[in-house]
């Protein structure tokens, strides 16, 4: 391996990791080069180039999905190469947060030990196989490299549990780091389902849960997502999935669900069951723009106990996911970009096909996916604050939803997951009522009152365009352990953009308020509205 220097930014780099900037569309590619007179697409660039470019072109204009300039640069059209947002972005994640220290698990077909849960330290703790009556099971430390019957098959059924698991917890390995899940810190338990004919049922369904009931406090298991349904149609009162999962919950552990892709008013286990948050999907438009979200044609209905389904929904669309390595689509993308990165622009039709958005990802789409997001948000919101139990989480998860325009509720429930916005509420869920507040900033009569949770912070200030970002800024004052609080009198009316500073070395936008702007410089304002 040769090292050499970015040729943008001089930070020294591995000469097969700059090589691997070649995969970027040319547009992108023009747009990186441009402020680096002498710079020449074949030099490669460091990955930080590479994401500085990506997240600046999203955040200047990701709000803009059908402006122009967008379009030439990041295209953002259904059929486009390279247009799907990283979740976090997408969801307004605070970035303080990753699931660490919280074990997630997830029932699926099979998996894949992908190098974004288990690089550079394996993060599966257990996989286990409830195919049949007698669960197999093999245990993992973080520096083992797991290894299962099967698990180097490039079987297509590995394909959906390799998806959905790294959806929810991948830590970008492969994309240094770009396209990572929420819970990117948390640990995973694999449990998969799939029985030797090729069929999952739902009795196979119970016996993983059942399993981790059994099981899953040794693994300190928090958390279980549900991507998949089974082969009968059990009665919706009494079948055994429903039973499983209310003793899951019962055990502290939340259950996700994801609904179906049918767009019918028809549930099934373990979607139906009342104690599972069951997740539809939306299209957000691959937007950072709440107003442009809209249902996407996922299941709905009423249990047997009269529980409105789905409770949340959450992107369907434009999730990023790995391609299952060593597999003909695998094989494809590399001679694809190779293509690319040659000046082949006849491959731009098949990238669009296939969806692949690098070498290494493709997006992908269905409630499968949209319940990983919400089983992620989860985990960081059980980072935050441990002591959250299964009800708690669920009332936090509703209360800090946001309505999709024009749906109507029975198929939204209370609307499409803020990551922020819950995450919040998960930190203010460990302090006084004082601290219990729905959004940040809150404006009154008299002024507007800043609140901020941070546990780890030593001092806490505030800046905003009010006075032209002044430094040093407005001093917070700490009211209660973790919770700082500023207040602003005399605020002028109309829009106003604010940032935290904390321990006079990180900017933050405000973690609980979901509006804010790029500040052209790379990152992001939040906005208050005084009227």
């Amino acid at each position: 391996m040769s090292s050499e220097s970015c040729t943008l930014c001089g930070v020294p780099s591995r000469r097969e990791v700059l090589a691997e900037a070649l995969w970027l569309a040319p547009d992108v590619s023009v747009r990186m080069l441009a402020e680096h007179p002498g710079a020449q697409r074949e030099d490669g660039a460091c990955p930080a180039c590479v994401q500085e470019t990506l997240l600046t072109t999203l955040l200047e204009h990701g709000e803009a999905a059908l402006n122009e300039s967008i379009q030439r640069v990041w295209p953002l059209d259904p059929e486009a190469a390279f247009g799907a947002l990283p979740t976090p972005l997408r969801l307004r994640a605070d970035p303080r947060y990753g699931g660490r220290g919280v074990t997630l698990a997830l029932v699926d077909a099979a998996f894949y030990p992908h190098p974004d849960l288990v690089r550079p330290s394996n993060r599966i703790r257990a996989w286990a196989d409830a195919s049949a009556d007698e669960v197999l099971v093999e245990r993992y430390a973080p520096q083992d490299q797991p290894r299962w019957p099967g698990w180097d098959a490039q079987a297509e059924h590995q394909w959906h549990g390799l998806m959905t698991s790294v959806a929810a917890a991948g830590n970008g390995h492969v994309s240094r780091g770009f396209y990572r899940g929420l819970a990117k810190d948390a640990e995973l338990v694999l449990v998969q389902v799939r029985e030797a004919s090729g069929r999952i049922t739902n009795a196979g369904i119970a016996r993983a849960l059942r399993w981790l009931e059994a099981e899953g406090p040794g693994l300190g298991v928090r958390v279980v997502n549900l991507s998949l349904g089974g082969d009968v149609v059990f009665p919706l009162r009494g079948n055994p999935v429903d039973e499983a999962v209310a003793a899951l919950v019962a055990q502290g552990v939340t259950v996700v669900a994801a609904a179906g892709n049918d767009g019918e008013r028809r549930l099934v286990p373990p979607s139906t069951s009342p104690q599972a948050l069951t997740i539809g999907g939306i299209d957000d438009r691959n937007t950072f723009d709440h107003a442009e979200m809209a249902l996407w044609h996922s299941n709905y209905g009423e249990t047997a106990h009269g529980a409105l389904k789905p409770e949340l929904v959450a992107p369907s669309l434009w999730v990023v996911a790995p391609v299952l390595p060593d597999t003909p689509l695998a094989d494809e993308a590399a001679g694809l970009f190779a293509r690319r990165a040659a000046g082949d622009a006849s491959v731009e039709l098949r990238l669009q096909e296939t969806k692949l958005v690098t070498p290494h990802y493709q997006h992908v789409e269905g409630t499968s996916f949209a319940a990983p997001i919400v089983t992620s948000v989860v985990a960081c919101m059980l980072e935050a604050n441990p002591a959250l139990t299964p009800r708690r989480i669920r009332e936090l998860l509703m209360a800090s939803a946001c309505r999709v325009p024009g749906a109507p509720r029975e198929r939204q429930g209370a609307g499409a997951v803020d990551a922020g916005r819950a995450l919040a509420r998960a930190l203010g869920d460990q302090h006084s009522d004082a601290a219990d507040f729905t959004h940040s900033p809150i404006v009154t009569p008299e002024g507007v009152r800043f609140l901020l949770h941070d546990h780890e912070a030593e001092e806490v200030r505030l800046l905003g365009s009010w006075d032209d970002w002044q430094r040093p800024g407005q001093l917070a004052n700490q009211i209660e352990g973790g919770l700082w609080e500023v207040s602003v009198e005399g605020l002028a009316a109309g829009l106003h953009g604010y940032r935290f500073l904390v321990d006079d070395v990180i900017w933050l936008t405000d973690p609980a308020n979901p509006d804010r702007i790029s500040n052209g410089m790379g990152g992001w304002n939040s906005l208050v509205r005084r009227d």
